[in-house]
C-alpha cells in the first residue's frame, strides 16, 4: 500500500543550467538571487530536510545531518515551461521544442482564429500579462476585441473582461485556439486570462485555465491509474496534463488551498500518486517580478510543511521540486532555464544521501515508479537503490 506524493514549487529554480545563455537566461538563480534581495529566507523545515545542502542560499545552512535526500535536477528536455517541465517529471523528455512567437503569431492563425470565434482580437505580441491588459483593457472594454498575447514561453494567452466575456465564453474562444494551433503552430499551451475591474485598477482572476497539448506518450500518471492505484492531481496538474492519467482532480491557484486538499488527499488515499503544483510562486510573485511576496509566500509553504510530513506513512515517499525557474530579481518577468532542487523523504527512508546533479526531471518519475512497482516511464533514471534503508 505504498503511495509517491510529487510536490511542485512552480517556478522555484536554483541556477542557470549550462545553455542558459541559449535562453536568455544567464545568472538566473530564483532561490540564491531572490534570498540575497531579501536579506536572507527563513525556510527552517525545509532547511532541515536538506535544502540549504543543494546550493548556498543566504539564511538557510547547510545541514550536517539532512533529514532528507538531497540533489538538483537538470532539464534535459528544450525548453523551459511548465508543461514540458511537468510531463518530464512524469517521465516523458520532450526533445522538439514548442514553437515561439517573438514576433506575435502569424497572420494566418490570427485570421482563423478571428474567424472562429466571430471577433477582431487586438494585442498579439509578446508581453507581460498585468501590463497588456493595462494598456489594452480600455480598448477591450469599448470594442470587445479579446486580447491576444504570448511571452518568452509557448503560449498563446487571451485575455477578456468578465462583464464583457463571461468565463465560460472565454473559455470556449480557448477551445476554439487550442484546436487551431497544429503544427507548426503547435503552443504548449494556450490560457484563458478573465479580469475584472476599471482603467487602472484591472486584476486578473482565479478563472485562469490552460489548454495544454497531451502528452506525447504514457506518463507516470498513466502507469499508475493502468495499475488500478488512484491517481489525484491538485493544483494546475489536471491543466498540464490535458486531464489525463486521474482518477481525480482538485483544481485550485491558491497555494494554501493546495496544501490543505494535499493533506486531505493523503487522510483518504490508501494506495497511488498525489501530484500537487504550487502555482503561486510563479503566476503572483515570479512573473511580476515580486520578490518580497516570492520569500512570504516561500516561508508560508514551508511553515505549513511539516502538516505533511507529520502525516506521511512507512510506506509513503514524498518528493519536493520544481519544474523551471522564475527569478524575480532579473529583468524578465517570464520562466529562467535552471536546475530544479530535489528533496526526497519518507519514513523508511534513507537520510542526508547527496543524489548530486541528476541528467533528467525523469529521474523522480522512474524513481516513482520503481516505487510503486508500477511500469517503468519512457525515460530517467531511478534513484531508489541510493535511498533505500
Amino acid at each position: 500500500m505504498r503511495r509517491a506524493i510529487i510536490l511542485v514549487l512552480d517556478g522555484v529554480g536554483c541556477g542557470a543550467l549550462p545553455d542558459a545563455e541559449l535562453f536568455h537566461d544567464s545568472g538566473s538563480n530564483t532561490l540564491a538571487n531572490l534570498a540575497d534581495a531579501v536579506g536572507g529566507l527563513s525556510l527552517p523545515n525545509l532547511g532541515r530536510l536538506g535544502l540549504g545542502n543543494i546550493i548556498p542560499i543566504a539564511g538557510v545552512r547547510a545541514e550536517k545531518q539532512p533529514q532528507a535526500c538531497y540533489g538538483r535536477m537538470a532539464e534535459q528536455s528544450q525548453g523551459k515551461d511548465s508543461t514540458i517541465g511537468h510531463w518530464e517529471i512524469a517521465g516523458l523528455v520532450t526533445t522538439e521544442p514548442f514553437p515561439l512567437f517573438p514576433s506575435g503569431f502569424p497572420a494566418e492563425l490570427i485570421h482563423a482564429f478571428e474567424q472562429a470565434i466571430g471577433r477582431k482580437v487586438i494585442g498579439n505580441r509578446p508581453a507581460s500579462g498585468t501590463m497588456i491588459i493595462e494598456e489594452l483593457g480600455r480598448e477591450h472594454l469599448k470594442t470587445g476585441r479579446p486580447i491576444v498575447y504570448t511571452s518568452a514561453d509557448s503560449v498563446l494567452q487571451i485575455a477578456c473582461h468578465e462583464e464583457l466575456v463571461p468565463p465560460a465564453e472565454l473559455y470556449r474562444m480557448c477551445e476554439k485556439a487550442r484546436a487551431l494551433c497544429t503544427c507548426p503552430h503547435r503552443v504548449a499551451r494556450v490560457i484563458a486570462r478573465p479580469f475584472v475591474g476599471a482603467p487602472g485598477r484591472f486584476r486578473r482572476t482565479s478563472g485562469r485555465k490552460d489548454f495544454s497539448c497531451p502528452p506525447p506518450g504514457p506518463t507516470l500518471l498513466d502507469h499508475v491509474r493502468q495499475a488500478g492505484l488512484s491517481v489525484i492531481g491538485i493544483g494546475k496538474i489536471d491543466d498540464l496534463f490535458a486531464h489525463r492519467g486521474f482518477t481525480e482532480t482538485h483544481h485550485s491557484v491558491v497555494n494554501d488551498e493546495c496544501f490543505n486538499l494535499t493533506t486531505e488527499a493523503l487522510a483518504r488515499t490508501s494506495a497511488g500518486l498525489i501530484f500537487a503544483n504550487f502555482i503561486q510562486f510563479d503566476m503572483d510573485w515570479g512573473h511580476r517580478n515580486d520578490a518580497a511576496g516570492f520569500a512570504r509566500g516561500l516561508e508560508g509553504f514551508d511553515a505549513r510543511l511539516p502538516e505533511l510530513v507529520g502525516r506521511l506513512r512507512s510506506e509513503d515517499i514524498l518528493f519536493i521540486t520544481a519544474d523551471h525557474g522564475n527569478d524575480p530579481t532579473t529583468a524578465s518577468t517570464d520562466h529562467s532555464r535552471e536546475y530544479v532542487p530535489l528533496l526526497v523523504t519518507g519514513p523508511s527512508l534513507r537520510q542526508g544521501v547527496n543524489l548530486g546533479r541528476r541528467e533528467s526531471f525523469a529521474d523522480l518519475g522512474q524513481t516513482a515508479a520503481e516505487f510503486l512497482s508500477v511500469h517503468p516511464v519512457r525515460d530517467g533514471k531511478s534513484f531508489l537503490k541510493e535511498i533505500v534503508s
